[in-house]
Formats: C-alpha cells, sequence, structure tokens
C-alpha cells in the first residue's frame, strides 16, 4: 500500500473509531466517515467496501487487546474468584468501548454469517482460555457460551442505562459466583 493511501486508511479507522464510540455503530453513516475523515466516499470505499469492514478495521488491534486481558487474569497472583472477576470486569468493560457492540456482538453469538463473527470467536476463545485456566475452580458445566452471553448480556445493560462502573462489578461479582464450583 503507498505512504499516502496507508495514510487514509489509518485516518478513516481513527476517524471511525472515534465516531462509533460516541454514537454508536447504527447511528453512524459512512458519508459522515468520510467527511469526517476529509476523503471522498470513493475512497472511503476502497478501503471498506462496507460498514461492517470498516467496524472490523476498528477492531482489528482489540484482538490482541483481548488475549492481554486473558492472560493478565490468569498470571494474577490471587483466589480463582478474583481471577474470573477481573477478566469479566475488563470483559465487560471492552465490550461497552463503543455505542451499541454489547448488544450487536452479543447478539450475533453462533451466528457464522454475522459480520461480528470473528469478534465473536475472539471473545468465546477467550473464555474458553479462561476456562482451562481455571479448570476445577469453575463449576464442570460452565462453557465459553454461557459466559459471553451472560456477561454480554450485562454489559449490553450497562452500555444502553449508562450504569456506573461499580454497579457493573457489583453483578459480575454476582456472575463469577455463579461460576465458581463452591
Amino acid at each position: 500500500m503507498r505512504a499516502d493511501a496507508r495514510r487514509n486508511r489509518d485516518r478513516i479507522v481513527d476517524v471511525a473509531r472515534a465516531l462509533f464510540r460516541t454514537k454508536g455503530f447504527d447511528a453512524v453513516s459512512m458519508d459522515e466517515v468520510a467527511k469526517a475523515s476529509e476523503v471522498g466516499t470513493g475512497t472511503l470505499y476502497r478501503h471498506f467496501p462496507t460498514k461492517e469492514t470498516l467496524y472490523d478495521a476498528v477492531l482489528e488491534a482489540w484482538a490482541d487487546k483481548v488475549n492481554a486481558a486473558v492472560d493478565a487474569a490468569l498470571a494474577l497472583k490471587a483466589p480463582a474468584r478474583e481471577q474470573l472477576i477481573s477478566w469479566l470486569t475488563e470483559y465487560a468493560t471492552m465490550l461497552t468501548a463503543h455505542k451499541g457492540a454489547a448488544a450487536r456482538i452479543t447478539a450475533s453469538l453462533g451466528d457464522p454469517g454475522s459480520p461480528f463473527a470473528a469478534k465473536c470467536e475472539t471473545y468465546l476463545s477467550a473464555n474458553r482460555r479462561m476456562i482451562e485456566g481455571l479448570g476445577p475452580a469453575l463449576r464442570s458445566e460452565v462453557e465459553p457460551m454461557q459466559v459471553c452471553r451472560i456477561v454480554g448480556g450485562v454489559a449490553a445493560v450497562a452500555d444502553s442505562s449508562e450504569l456506573p462502573a461499580d454497579s457493573v462489578k457489583g453483578m459480575l461479582e454476582i456472575v463469577a459466583d455463579g461460576l465458581l464450583a463452591s
């Protein structure tokens, strides 16, 4: 990619990230992104044929962040409950980083045709790693998809009602207690 094309692409992604974060995915139009990025719509669509592909680009670096959060939680020198709460809290925070993303991603779980399928798989894999890492500390029937849907539901409520962080953490502590074996 030419340097000027790379700069345009990076600027589009940065502007789109800010717009998605403040307004939500559904409220942002591609024309708005092009105008705010100071590029023509042809340039925008050459890089991102759909709003979903633009959203994927916005969240690219996010997969590394998800994996780092699991690593950090599992590396804590703390009881399994604290490790789990650390992960669940970070997970909910990541889901609510972009207005409306929590509900959209959670609703897409299990749909391989969804434009957010890669994001869903990243969360499923992260929860699988967390479950494997905590092993017998968790109830034997806990599955990654269950954790995704439960935390996604909490995050969606938090996102739409703008609950304070301590309220969200309190709900996640209850979720963690339900996931633990004893």
